[in-house]
């Protein structure tokens, strides 16, 4: 764990000097294997074992790939077909053509005005095969490990590798068709970040800047978002996808009274502020749960119908990738429909809305069908673990040390506790909804005991004779307790 807290120091491309012990105990245990006891058998056998994937958020997967996610050939999918433009102003790569990906004799393809202003008939890039990426890897020099030599030109032909990934010393890894999963969990995050901030106007993470209308006045589209001369002032128009005044009041308001059954998501009404129309620290969670449940019913009534169109369809596709169990059919249909989602949000959002985490989505249902669904393959339960071990931390000066210290006390409490019989442990406590009171005198009668929790004052009331010669009809047919007195 001390080789992965983040910072300066942290290791990363150089995290495969690290990874060294790793793989040589994961070639071990494919070629030769290790002895397991089978007990159903009580016999001894030798047990083979090979690693599927890795699982990590973008940044992680360029240190463990090798591949770059930074700069024009950012995508590792798409390698060196990948479609990106240089915003002048905006100072950063935008990626979007993803015209590329719909059928060939879609109507869209034609198109100019609406998109880049050029026609596109482009196919989708090629999916590469282990074999390919190691003939590019053929052209990579031998790198060497450090932080303190000068930064090493790549040659053209190189790409955007910066090394051979030490996976490739599995002898089955470049047999796999998915080796590095992308993280949904952190994709799901940043898509929401850029939606909200631009709706709200967010400064700081909205994409509608003066640079970005910049930057469309320079590629000569949307001609209706362009900066305007008003004397010596340019002036931005407002823009359509963009809430104003009384409208992202209301949201706020909706957003504050919005309430979820316990357990499904946080309290997401703690990151809005009323007084200024701010929103701020969401987690990742919330933004998952903002983006498939809330986001469509937020807008209803506030955009024009296009682009309410087009979010919605956004937030439907997320929900049903991350469902618990997938269908090919459904996969091969959101495979179809997000190149679609993709062109209608490039017809209405400036190019600066489209960083590289929007065009990762593109390729999410092809990793669901080789992955199977994505709760197996996302950061939710290591970044829970991680934040377990940050909460460890006592000593800031000695971080690492409380984590060990924490993780033995704990190691040994809880094993203690499993022979505490009568004491109340974390293996045997009620959950927090159970509403029986210990401490409550029960009623004799079972048809008087209920599994709730009364709160407030009581109030005595006196039913009328109908309801009364009701409730004594119930209680005759209902309470075993009385049956030996009826018969």
């Amino acid at each position: 764990m001390s080789l992965l807290i983040p910072g300066p120091k942290a290791p990363g491309n150089e995290i495969d000097v690290y990874l060294w012990p790793l793989i040589d105990e994961l070639v071990d245990l494919w070629e030769n294997g290790v002895d397991t006891y089978d007990a159903s058998t009580k016999q001894m056998f030798q047990l083979h074992a090979a690693l599927l994937w890795t699982i990590n958020d973008f940044p992680a997967y360029g240190n463990l790939s090798g591949w770059s996610t930074k700069g024009k050939l950012a995508c590792p999918t798409c390698n060196g077909d990948t479609d990106s433009l240089w915003l002048k102003y905006g100072r950063k790569h935008c990626y979007m053509g993803h015209r590329r990906f719909l059928s060939p004799e879609h109507s869209w393809r034609r198109k100019k005005t609406n998109f880049n202003g050029n026609n596109d008939h482009r196919m989708p890039p090629c999916e590469l095969s282990g074999h390919d990426v190691l003939d590019q890897l053929n052209n990579v020099g031998d790198i060497l490990f450090g932080k303190g030599g000068r930064k090493r030109k790549r040659r053209p032909d190189e790409l955007n590798w910066t090394k051979t990934s030490i996976f490739f010393q599995l002898p089955y890894w470049s047999t796999l068709k998915l080796r590095h999963n992308l993280d949904v969990m952190h994709i799901e995050k940043n898509i929401c970040d850029n939606v909200l901030g631009t709706l709200m106007s967010i400064p700081g993470k909205t994409k509608d800047s003066v640079n970005a209308r910049k930057d469309l006045m320079i590629l000569g589209i949307k001609k209706e978002l362009h900066l305007q001369e008003h004397g010596q002032r340019l002036v931005m128009p407002p823009a359509c996808y963009t809430l104003q005044g009384d409208e992202r009041k209301g949201f706020f308001e909706w957003l504050q009274a919005v309430k979820f059954p316990d357990g499904f998501a946080g309290n997401i009404t703690r990151c809005v502020t009323l007084n200024g129309c701010k929103i701020s620290g969401m987690k990742s969670h919330d933004c998952h749960i903002f983006l498939q449940r809330l986001l469509p019913v937020a807008i209803a009534g506030y955009l024009r119908p296009d682009i309410r169109l087009a979010l919605t369809e956004l937030s439907i596709f997320f929900r049903q990738l991350c469902t618990r169990t997938l269908s090919i059919d459904v996969l091969n249909r959101l495979e179809i429909d997000i190149p679609i989602i993709l062109c209608k949000l490039e017809m209405i959002l400036p190019p600066a809305f489209f960083d590289v985490m929007m065009h990762l989505a593109i390729h999410l249902p092809r990793e669901a069908l080789y992955g199977g669904p994505v709760q197996y393959r996302w950061m939710y339960p290591f970044e829970r673990y991680l934040g377990k071990f940050k909460h460890y931390v006592r000593n800031k000066a000695r971080a690492k040390g409380s984590i060990a210290e924490a993780y033995i006390h704990t190691e040994c409490l809880s094993f203690c506790s499993m022979y505490l019989h009568d004491v109340e442990t974390r293996f045997d406590r009620e959950e927090r909804n159970v509403d029986v009171c210990e401490g409550r005198q029960q009623c004799e009668f079972s048809i008087f005991t209920q599994k709730v929790r009364p709160f407030g004052a009581s109030n005595p009331t006196r039913p009328d004779n109908k309801v009364f010669a009701k409730q004594c009809w119930y209680v005759l047919n209902n309470c075993p307790e009385i049956a030996q007195y009826l018969e």
